[in-house]
């Protein structure tokens, strides 16, 4: 049958009558129509082809011939655009296939969100290949694999391997004390490297070794079977490794690399502003929570700011999740593409009659995709409530999309993981035990991760997930294009539509939301946290002594505590809805101190005190002539200038030379 809904054309199909259709719930999210056809993408194909004449942005509710449809599309109208989407495996092929219309509404919505455009990095390999080994499996495979790459063989010390027959590439001994680099641009030093004497006979047999020989190759390939060059070694392009006593493994590592010749474009996953990070500030250290959970290593710190190896990332996605500032943000797709279909998805559900409150289950293209199939053409698929949208990384997902899925009217989130994740979930773990506590304290949720490979284990743990109800209010907010304003708003609107609205939440150290708490006695408002802090959430006021604080702002870097020279910050992480929604809060004021001499502002009481105090106990300030000095810390920089000069005051001069000791120096 033909929908349209939003100037755009939804052709859905049957599929050779295995899955019934909704027609009313899809009528009523703006998808409904007469006719449905049983074979979309062969006996009526003519549908397709009659949509496409129609001019309008077509989707098709089927992945499994997205190449036949895009195929003609290209032919014969290259400038409509396409999108597909699956509704069969995940709500067509399941037991409850007749009451799954609203979802089937709610995805076809969601595949109407275009993503946002993402960058490309380019990596070329000219097949210079260094293979590690232990023992003649190395060996073998260099033979194999030299027909297509520049081999050279780098043996550890004492490996008892024959020589070979004829020498078609470099045979050496070493030991890789570190590695750097990515496919087309590795860097080893190697200790203990040596070349075989071309005498060897039964055995290989080496000279003397050196250390620090440095190696250069396109292509890394270790069959030591010892420990990995690199954290998370399975990320690292052009890094290929294997178990050399499984046979099956090695020749699978040995056609894959003999296939890395030539130029691969990596996606850019991570867009970066640097203006925007709370790394540091004048050499004081922040915000590291990037730098702690990055698998691979991509991110290291530059300066007041971190850089990001676009060829070495691995597009897990928790650098972007755990930034609070919005530094960093996923492109792939960008977080408020995932915040749009979220919305799509919901404001579907509820229109096509959804009567309970769904489950947003999120997934990555790969591992939680497969599984569905597996669902759906083998066990009794999802649950008519649980609308699946695909990640490219489930670790992407930051405590905004889990906030804004609940917010839109979810009525719980879970997320799709491997049973052996590929690398540590640390930041994952902080964003669902952020929302989860938040959500219930506010009678929303939950938010849960399920782990495994199994589709019946997958099917048991969606069914047991307990649900909140359909709450009376959804909000329907439009997300905004930066990260931080999508993360301040999900919660506040989350909170707005709950049973149970919250005032004030306590929160753990490093959450992304907070106080910040000056000590007024201490603070002789010098400003040097208002220099510092990335986001603004501290301001001065340049007309008065003052210093202002936005609280939905603050993003808890401790940049400000670190730099108080008069140690008067602390830091409580915590959300205040009522702070959110309030103007600039005043800190801490003072009158500003006047000048003694013309009347001039220029300094707070406290502070001039605070000097006064460490310089009462100088030589240059004791006695009668002290004194008049220290007055002279009373007043603006002109008339101090012209104090001094009215006073005579010499330091060098002969009659005030004396013997100096450690105490003259201390302040």
């Amino acid at each position: 049958m033909t929908h349209a809904l939003s100037n755009r054309t939804i052709l859905t199909c049957t599929c050779e009558s295995t899955m019934a259709l909704d027609t009313g719930a899809l009528k009523r999210a703006g998808c409904g129509g007469s006719g449905a056809v049983n074979q979309l993408c062969r006996a009526n194909l003519d549908h397709f082809r009659a949509a496409l004449a129609e001019g309008l942005p077509v989707t098709v509710t089927c992945t499994q011939e997205a190449p036949l449809f895009s195929e003609i599309g290209a032919d014969e109208a290259p400038d409509v655009p396409l999108a597909f989407v699956n509704i069969r495996e995940t709500a067509g092929w399941t037991a409850q296939a007749d009451v799954s219309g609203p979802k089937m509404a709610a995805m076809i919505a969601t595949a109407a969100v275009a993503p946002a455009p993402f960058g490309i990095t380019t990596l070329e390999s000219n097949g210079v290949a260094l293979i590690l080994g232990r023992d003649a499996v190395a060996v073998d495979a260099a033979t194999k694999l030299s027909e297509h790459l520049d081999i050279t063989v780098l043996l550890l010390p004492d490996a008892q391997v024959m020589p070979p027959q004829q020498t078609r590439f470099p045979v050496l001994q070493g030991r890789i004390r570190n590695a750097t680099g990515h496919l087309g641009d590795f860097s080893l030093t190697v200790d203990e490297y040596a070349v075989p004497a071309p005498s060897s006979r039964n055995l290989l047999a080496f000279n003397a070794g050196r250390n620090g020989a440095v190696s250069r190759a396109d292509l890394v390939i270790d069959l030591t079977g010892g420990q990995p060059l690199f954290a998370s070694p399975d990320l690292r392009p052009g890094y290929l490794r294997a178990d050399p006593r499984n046979p099956a493994a090695v020749e699978a590592l040995i056609a894959k690399a003999g296939q890395m010749v030539g130029e691969f474009d990596k996606p850019v996953y991570i867009d970066f502003l640097a203006d925007l990070c709370a790394h540091s500030r004048n050499g004081i250290t922040g915000c590291t929570r990037c730098l702690s959970l990055c698998p691979t290593g991509a991110i290291v710190p530059d300066g007041d700011t971190v850089q990001i190896d676009a060829a070495i990332c691995a597009g897990c996605g928790q650098c972007a999740a755990a930034c609070p500032t919005g530094a960093a943000s996923y492109a792939l797709p960008a977080v408020s593409t995932v915040a749009d279909q979220l919305r799509a998805a919901l404001r579907a559900w509820y229109s096509a009659g959804g009567t309970s409150a769904p489950v947003i289950l999120l997934h990555d293209t790969d591992h939680g995709t497969d599984l569905i199939n597996a669902c759906g053409r083998f066990g009794s698929g999802l649950p008519f409530d649980v609308i699946p949208i695909g990640l490219n990384e489930i670790t992407q997902a930051g405590p905004e999309v889990m906030a804004a899925a609940l917010a839109y009217g979810a009525g719980a989130v879970a997320l799709l993981g491997r049973a052996k994740p590929l690398h540590d979930l640390d930041g994952l773990h902080a964003s669902i035990d952020l929302v989860s506590r938040t959500a219930a304290a506010m009678g929303s949720g939950p938010v849960s991760l399920i782990e495994t490979d199994d589709p019946d284990t997958l099917e048991a743990a969606l069914a047991a997930l307990p649900r909140t109800a359909v709450s009376p209010s959804r909000s329907g907010f439009l997300a905004p294009a930066d990260k931080r304003g999508l993360l301040v708003m999900a919660f506040s609107e989350m909170n707005r539509i709950s049973p149970t609205p919250a005032t004030t939440l306590a929160l753990s150290a490093g959450a992304p939301f907070g106080q910040v708490v000056v000590d007024g006695d201490a603070c002789t408002l010098c400003q040097a946290c208002t220099g510092v802090c990335p986001t603004g959430a501290l301001v001065d006021n340049p007309e008065t002594p003052l210093l202002r604080f936005t609280e939905s702002a603050c993003v808890q870097c401790g940049l400000c505590a670190a730099t108080c020279p008069e140690d008067a910050i602390i830091l409580n992480p915590r959300i205040d809805f009522d702070a959110w929604q309030t103007p600039r809060q005043i800190l801490h004021e003072e009158p500003p101190f006047c000048c003694i001499s013309c009347g001039t502002a220029f300094a707070t009481k406290s502070g001039i005190a605070r000097v006064q105090e460490k310089l009462a106990d100088h030589w240059m300030f004791n006695g009668a002539e002290g004194a008049q000095r220290l007055r002279v810390l009373e007043m603006c920089e002109d008339c101090r200038v012209t104090e001094i000069v009215n006073q005579g005051f010499d330091p060098h001069d002969a009659t005030s030379r004396r013997v100096r000791t450690r105490d003259d120096y201390k302040d």
